[in-house]
């Protein structure tokens, strides 16, 4: 499978849930953490609310990152506007408001970040969120570099293919599977996501040697995150923006995942 058209450069470090552990995940408060720390790009989860709206979090429930409650598929999108992000687990951001998909392009579009839309599909609902989020992305997005799209759940990228088949999509997995090709190109999905600490080096070669960029998720140590892009992981996400940066000059990531093609 030949190296993905994102459309901008695939970075080395992504921002997870926004702003990692910054900020209250999720939010547009972590979104403007990120882009002062220079961090480039961001990912974040998705999930419907009860009137089928795309809303930032990551949870089915809201009791751990919210004030809230209950299930977000249960949560009409009046309930889930009045809800405060910061209160449980970040008293600096009381007050800070969960964000629609539509408030954090928004943000995005403005801050200059590029984004990795994860769509969290609550259980029962893979296809619907994956064709709701495909298809939202597309217009929010319209006139500008795509994001990268991506899950663990296999059914919602079908739905985001079929409505949306120019979208750069990516697999996620815990640990990689052996038919992961198979699935990536039954998919159309350009890039390959995995837990960094159980990622082994003949996957590592596997994937640059069918020019599939490898990204590993979640890395805070800054020895890690560089001993990965040695080994040759293309990008990392993490919460720990503060501390594993994107200095390219830093580390030894061989530079050969960009738009357009490889540099090899």
């Amino acid at each position: 499978m030949s190296t993905a058209r994102f459309g901008w450069r695939l970075p080395r470090v992504f921002a997870h849930r926004c702003g990692g552990a910054l900020a209250p995940e999720n939010t547009l408060a972590g979104l403007r953490i990120a882009a002062r720390l220079g961090i480039t790009a961001v990912e974040f989860d998705v999930m419907l609310s009860a009137d089928g709206s795309p809303w930032l979090i990551h949870d089915e429930t809201l009791e751990r990152t919210t004030n809230g409650v209950g299930r977000v598929g249960s949560s009409s999108d009046a309930q889930l506007r009045a809800l405060d992000a910061g209160i449980r687990r970040h008293p600096a951001f009381v007050g800070e408001r969960v964000p629609t998909l539509a408030a954090a392009a928004a943000a995005c579009r403005q801050l200059g970040l590029h984004a990795n839309v994860e769509i969290k599909p609550a259980a029962g609902c893979e296809e619907l969120t994956g064709s709701v989020v495909a298809r939202q992305v597309q217009q929010l997005w319209a006139g500008t570099a795509q994001p990268l799209v991506s899950s663990f759940s296999e059914a919602a990228l079908q739905a985001a293919r079929a409505v949306a088949p120019t979208l750069t999509l990516g697999c996620l997995f815990e640990r990689v599977p052996t038919d992961w090709r198979e699935r990536l190109r039954r998919l159309g999905a350009a890039t390959l996501h995995c837990d960094a600490g159980l990622v082994d080096d003949g996957v590592i070669a596997e994937a640059r040697a069918c020019d599939i960029p490898l990204l590993c998720y979640t890395v805070d140590d800054p020895v890690l995150a560089s001993s990965l892009f040695v080994r040759g992981v293309a990008a990392v996400f993490s919460d720990r923006i503060d501390l594993v940066g994107d200095d390219e000059a830093a580390d030894g990531r061989p530079a050969d995942h960009h738009s357009g093609g490889s540099r090899r």
